[in-house]
């Protein structure tokens, strides 16, 4: 893949991705009833709710700047992770969404990873 190409790519990744948490963690801040629902079902109570709304919205934001990407990537990782746990274990939902971006965001995060240069 030429360097350009792969650089629209991971531009795309980030934007597309990061809309998408965006998306997810105003659903969660907002407490919109589905999200409401779903927590309580959970078991962990609201404030997880708050909690997980809250890094997802840092993620998505840590993504638009390139310096940050890795950690914000990183940071939505764990969150994906956490999903794909909890729709496996206890909301016994669709995994494969979860899978998808814990694979998006682990590829970011090494895409944009810090890289030494020997002195």
């Amino acid at each position: 893949m030429s360097s350009s190409l792969k650089s629209k790519s991971l531009i795309a990744l980030r934007v597309l991705f990061g809309l998408a948490f965006l998306a997810a963690s105003v659903m969660k801040l907002s407490g919109q009833p589905q999200m409401v629902a779903e927590f309580q079902q959970i078991g962990l109570g609201q404030w997880f709710r708050l909690l997980t709304g809250s890094i997802e919205l840092i993620g998505a934001l840590l993504l638009i700047r390139r310096p940050t990407v890795a950690i914000g990537a990183a940071l939505l990782t764990c969150v994906s992770i956490g999903a794909f746990v909890t729709q496996l274990m206890v909301l016994h939902g669709d995994v494969i969404h979860t899978l998808v971006f814990a694979a998006a965001m682990g590829w970011l995060v090494y895409s944009y990873r810090p890289v030494r240069v020997a002195a």
